[in-house]
Formats: structure tokens, C-alpha cells, sequence
């Protein structure tokens, strides 16, 4: 029906319109329960809202990083020397090609430290493992939950006791889209 639905559309051609010649495309299959997640991510994408994926050649950014740990008590005036400097893409993506960004949303995993409105770095090339905090579709929509894996038994787990674990009964499918391996949060606009 869609592929009916474009050539239905098909205006003809307009000067700088449509992909550069030199980029190959390549068709795939997405569940109808996941067509609305996928579409959200491309739309999200195209009109630049929402930060989902690194740029395909991220440029460096090295910040200086001082040599001493921040103590939360009295400052020593000894610890000013810069150690290296730090390109935050080498620090929070191990796999440049399978890392993704993600706005969290809620208050459902406050007690593994991530707030509303913070950027969750995503790994999709990391084996998903009990304890691991995962990127998940469940009935068609993403949320962000900690892995469960006991016993044969696959849950989610909420990090706010205010919500309960989501559990998966035989014959239900959950995808998992990518492992959560950092969190940015930024105190100030």
C-alpha cells in the first residue's frame, strides 16, 4: 500500500530534491507494530528535533581535562595543571556506527540517576545483559528500563517503586533496541 501511495505522489522532479546520486539505498522490513517508532525516528531525524542519531563524521571537540578529581570539600590551589585533553566522542561512544542519542522522557528511572529531558547515549552493538539499563520497544513504543533476566523469565524493571515491573508472558515480543551506556545531564539552559 505505501509503495502504491508513492508512485500515486509522484510529482516529478525538482531541483534539490531527493538523495545525492552517489548514496545507495537499500529497502527494509519493519513490523507494522514498529512502523510508528520507526517513523517517529525519521521524521525526528529529517526536521532535526530530537537528537537520535551521531552525525556520520562527528567532528573532534578536545577540552582540557584537569590532572586531579574535583573533591567536594576544601579546593587544593595544587590541582590547576591540565593532565590530556578529552574528546567527549572518544569518552562516551565505543561504537561510533551503533551509538544513537535518545531525550529520556518521565520519572520511571529516577533511581538509576536519569531525569527528564536528560540524553541517553545508546549502544546498539553492546549483547544486552541482566542489570543493563536498555532502550526497548513494548507495544509498539520505546522506554527506557532496566533488564531483567532470571530463571528463564525476561522483566523490566522501573527504577521509582512507583511503577511497577513489566513482565512478559509466552508469545509476546519484546525488541530491544540498544544498551544505555551513558547519561547527560545538564544542570544549567
Amino acid at each position: 500500500m505505501m509503495e502504491k501511495l508513492l508512485k500515486l505522489s509522484h510529482g516529478g522532479r525538482r531541483a534539490g530534491a531527493g538523495r545525492p546520486r552517489a548514496e545507495a539505498t537499500q529497502r527494509i522490513r519493519v513490523p507494522e507494530s514498529l512502523m510508528s517508532v520507526v517513523q517517529t525516528m525519521i521524521d525526528a531525524r529529517k526536521h532535526r528535533t530530537v537528537a537520535l542519531f551521531p552525525s556520520p563524521a562527528p567532528s573532534p571537540l578536545k577540552l582540557p581535562r584537569f590532572g586531579h578529581r574535583v573533591r567536594a570539600g576544601f579546593p587544593s590551589p595544587a590541582d590547576d595543571y591540565v593532565e590530556a585533553w578529552l574528546d567527549l566522542n572518544d569518552y562516551l561512544i565505543e561504537h561510533k556506527e551503533a551509538t544513537f542519542f535518545v531525550q529520556a522522557s518521565g520519572d520511571s528511572m529516577t533511581g538509576a540517576g536519569i531525569q527528564e529531558g536528560n540524553l541517553l547515549v545508546v549502544d546498539r552493538a553492546l549483547e544486552p545483559r541482566h542489570g543493563d539499563i536498555v532502550i526497548a520497544v513494548v507495544d509498539g513504543e520505546l522506554t527506557v528500563k532496566r533488564l531483567e533476566k532470571r530463571r528463564g523469565r525476561i522483566r523490566l524493571i522501573a527504577e521509582n517503586p512507583v511503577y511497577a515491573p513489566i513482565e512478559f508472558k509466552d508469545g509476546q515480543e519484546l525488541v530491544i533496541w540498544g544498551v544505555v551506556t551513558s547519561v547527560i545531564q545538564k544542570f544549567k539552559r
